[in-house]
C-alpha cells in the first residue's frame, strides 16, 4: 500500500491501460457483431438487388437507333427467364421498327426502392421512377416521367430482370 502512495503516476497508468483494454474489446466485439449480423446480411443483399433492378430497368428504357446492336446486348444482358427469351424473340421485328422510327431514348433513374427480397429463392421486386426523353428525327424532345415495376430473378452473374411493367397510378382525389 506505501508503494501505491509513492506512485499515484503509475497508478493512473495502470487505470488508464485498463480502461484502453476494454474499450478495445468492446469495439472489437460490437464490431465482429455487427459484421455478422443477419440484418446487415439481408441490407447488403437488398442494396445489390436495388443497384442491379435500377440499372437493369434504365437499360431497358434506353435505346439509340444508331447504336441498336449494343443497346439490344444490354438489353439481353440485363434480363433473364422468359422476358429475356421474350426480348431474343422479338429482337429482328423490333430493330426493323426502331430502324424505320430513328428513335433514341434515354432513361435517368430518379428514385428506386425494393419491395420485396426473398434471398433464399432468389427473387426480388423492385420499383423505380424514371424520367425518360424520346427523341425522334425533326421533333422536340419529348420527356415523361414514369414508375416501373421490375422482378428481379438472381442468376451466376448477380441479379437479373425477369419481368417488367408498368405501376399503376394511383386516381387523385375527388374522382
Amino acid at each position: 500500500m506505501a508503494g501505491v502512495k509513492r506512485h499515484p503516476v503509475l497508478l493512473a497508468a495502470l487505470a488508464l491501460v485498463l480502461a484502453a483494454v476494454v474499450a478495445a474489446g468492446w469495439t472489437g466485439w460490437s464490431w465482429y457483431a455487427a459484421a455478422h449480423d443477419d440484418t446487415a446480411s439481408y441490407a447488403r443483399a437488398r442494396d445489390q438487388a436495388l443497384a442491379a433492378g435500377e440499372q437493369a430497368i434504365q437499360n431497358m428504357n434506353t435505346l439509340d437507333h444508331a447504336d441498336l446492336t449494343r443497346g439490344l446486348d444490354l438489353w439481353e444482358s440485363s434480363t433473364t427467364g422468359d422476358l429475356h427469351d421474350q426480348l431474343v424473340q422479338g429482337r429482328s421485328e423490333f430493330s426493323k421498327q426502331v430502324q424505320q422510327a430513328q428513335t433514341v431514348s434515354t432513361a435517368k433513374v430518379l428514385a428506386g426502392a425494393v419491395t420485396e427480397l426473398d434471398e433464399r429463392a432468389g427473387r426480388a421486386g423492385v420499383m423505380v421512377a424514371l424520367r425518360v426523353t424520346v427523341q425522334a428525327p425533326k421533333a422536340q424532345p419529348a420527356t415523361k416521367e414514369t414508375r416501373m415495376l421490375g422482378e428481379l430473378t438472381r442468376t451466376a452473374t448477380g441479379w437479373k430482370l425477369s419481368a417488367l411493367g408498368q405501376a399503376p397510378m394511383g386516381s387523385t382525389a375527388g374522382q
